[in-house]
């Protein structure tokens, strides 16, 4: 189920290196050790050719590598401080902190949520394998926010199903370098694997999935624009690649945004304040909202005080 192939072409920049250093550089939450493994198994391969950690990249290369699935993994249950802000027998509604990253992935099984959750709650739905029980959606590691947790397959499949149907009221606040003139607006802007820095996303009609994010004003600054952010689709990171390409990047965004960051905040000013969804047993509408971090919070008061003065 979570064997992954990933296909990359070598630009002339990157040109002359060697296969495990770019394939680290380029391959999110894996390490150089971890990619000559994955060389030394043959599971890395150049124009369709089986290569060694030594090989040096030519311009139009080809690379594929396949990341097999776990075997016999066994998740720890880890007794980690969560926000639990709402809890029955078929879901639990929790409030993730900015740092913590959702589920385990390669070279990072433990300190995520999933640890805490296998702590905390007796059972998880199964419908998303041994490394993900009871994620229905996630929100990226340095994002805040609500997120619900499946706690049966029944429930699983209903989230599910809802999210698909774009049922799901999910808003963000977030702040964007830049002034937005326009109260109002949505993007209708395909996402896919940015074709050269893989670990990023882009605009692209190659191999990509429709997305698209409603916005609005909430405040304007001098030089920056609090919005809130709706989102119709769910891709990774939609709301960062989205606001980046109208100019409007988030601040703090170590990938889309500003190289110099002029505020001290680890990671992008992103929090999923609102998640509203039918009940799985029930069939009754139900919202949970929780309060933007300290970090946004400090942020925001920083530009306020400098404005007012």
């Amino acid at each position: 189920m979570f064997e992954e192939i990933l296909n990359f072409t070598i630009d002339k920049e990157d040109a002359n290196k060697r296969i495990d250093v770019y394939l680290s550089e380029n391959i999110e939450d894996m390490s150089r050790s971890q990619i000559k493994k994955l060389i030394d198994d043959e599971t890395v391969k150049v124009n369709g050719k089986i290569i060694k950690s030594n090989y040096k990249t030519k311009e139009n290369d080809s690379l594929e590598i396949t990341i097999p699935e776990p075997k016999n993994l066994e998740l720890i249950a880890e007794d980690i401080d969560i926000d639990i802000i709402y809890e029955d027998d078929d879901i639990a509604v929790v409030n993730k902190a900015k740092g913590m990253v959702v589920h385990p992935a390669a070279g990072n099984y433990t300190g995520t949520l999933v640890n805490a959750l296998l702590y905390k709650c007796n059972n998880l739905s199964s419908i998303n394998g041994v490394i993900r029980p009871g994620i229905v959606h996630r929100i990226d590691k340095d994002t805040s926010g609500v997120l619900v947790i499946a706690k049966n397959d029944m429930a699983h499949r209903s989230l599910s199903e809802q999210i698909k149907n774009h049922t799901v009221k999910r808003c963000y606040l977030a702040l964007t370098e830049g002034v937005i003139k326009v109260d109002s607006g949505t993007v209708n802007a395909p996402i896919g694997r940015h074709p050269v820095e893989r670990k990023k996303m882009a605009i692209t009609e190659k191999n990509s999935r429709h997305a698209i994010t409603h916005f609005k004003v909430i405040e304007r600054f001098q030089r920056n624009t609090l919005i809130e952010a709706r989102l119709e689709t769910g891709r990774t990171h939609q709301i960062r690649v989205h606001m980046a390409h109208l100019g409007y990047p988030l601040v703090g965004d170590p990938v889309y945004g500003f190289k110099k960051q002029k505020f001290n905040i680890k990671g992008q000013a992103l929090h999923a304040r609102t998640l509203g969804f039918m009940h799985p047993r029930t069939g009754e509408y139900v919202e949970f909202s929780s309060d933007i971090p300290d970090d946004f919070k400090r942020v925001l008061s920083r530009i306020r005080n400098v404005e007012n003065s």
